[in-house]
């Protein structure tokens, strides 16, 4: 298994860790998440396991895209994916400028959620793009009826910059500064 590239702890929920997806050992798990009715958004849920096993051996393959497997507590939870949005249909529908970087995230389907849990996990994720200097902001497009990705990425900062058609969804372009995320992390703090 690829070894954690980003680790933090959350005082309530405990350990999150990420590692890059491993195509071929990470596919059946990544199959089943993708393909859950709950997943619709990521447009996978007719994917056969060759067809996901596919998508990640060409998202590790493309200098512009990579695959990350969250953990939490050390077990799967969560799957990011970040890319250049220059390299990447959002590209057209805005003006990418210098240290932009695009995020997708998925947390796994589950029958018991813990509450809190998915905001721990996009903090991890902005906490993980942040941590690279030359990140400047983050951009996301999510389904214009993902209403509760919407209500989270507000929660850490982002703003809706314009409704965008992109292959398979109209989407809410939304962008997140490094202050405008540091101040979402500082309201939060006692």
């Amino acid at each position: 298994m690829s070894a954690i590239v980003y680790a933090r702890k959350d005082d309530r929920l405990g350990e999150f860790a990420l590692r890059r997806v491993d195509p071929a050992a990470d596919a059946a798990l990544l199959h089943r998440w993708l393909t859950h009715p709950k997943s619709a958004f990521w447009l996978m849920t007719d994917a056969s396991l060759a067809d996901v096993e596919a998508e990640f051996r060409a998202i590790d393959a493309a200098g512009a895209r990579d695959a990350f497997l969250g953990l939490h507590e050390g077990r799967p939870a969560f799957l990011v994916e970040r890319y250049d949005p220059a390299h990447d249909p959002v590209g057209a529908v805005y003006q990418v400028r210098p240290g932009d970087v695009g995020m997708h995230f998925l947390v796994a389907p589950t029958d018991t959620p813990l509450h809190g849990f998915t905001r721990a996990v996009i903090t991890t994720i902005m906490e993980m793009l942040f941590a690279d200097p030359a990140t400047r902001r983050v951009v996301v497009e999510p389904d214009v009826r993902n209403k509760p990705v919407h209500a989270l990425n507000a929660a850490v900062g982002f703003e809706v910059a314009a409704t965008v058609s992109l292959p398979g969804k109209d989407a809410l372009l939304s962008l997140c500064t490094r202050e405008q995320y540091l101040a979402t992390r500082q309201a939060v703090r006692p």
